[in-house]
């Protein structure tokens, strides 16, 4: 499988890599803004690798170790790793969401305020 070079993280100083612009290559159309990267774009290169071949295989972990030349607990282990990962995407965007109500609730930021930064967890 062929390795992409995609990485989430800055090779500069470690912080998380925010897409910020996108554009239409035939009519020129651009979006901006601070956009997040999609769930499945933040698991590492590995993850998502295996995520693909997993999909590629029919979801069939069997013939997933094959093609890695893993045995089936070795491969099962991944996954459950993987969705483990998927969870904790979750888990920070919901941490994320209480801390802003809790900044709500506390008077530290104004309804609009919380509104904007709630909706850019989504």
């Amino acid at each position: 499988m062929a390795k992409d070079h995609f990485s989430k993280t800055c090779q500069n100083c470690g912080g998380e890599l925010h897409i910020t612009r996108m554009e239409c290559g035939a009519c020129g159309l651009a979006v901006e803004g601070n956009l997040k990267l999609p769930r499945l774009a933040r698991l590492s290169a590995e993850d998502r690798e295996f995520i693909e071949l997993f999909l590629l295989s029919a979801g069939s972990l069997k013939e997933v170790g094959k093609i890695l030349e893993l045995s089936y607990p070795t491969v099962r282990n991944r996954l459950d790793r993987v969705i483990a990962h998927l969870r904790d995407l979750d888990l920070d965007r919901r941490t994320e969401r209480l801390k802003i109500i809790h900044e709500l609730e506390g008077g530290g930021i104004t309804a609009e305020e919380a509104a904007r930064r709630l909706a850019e967890i989504s």
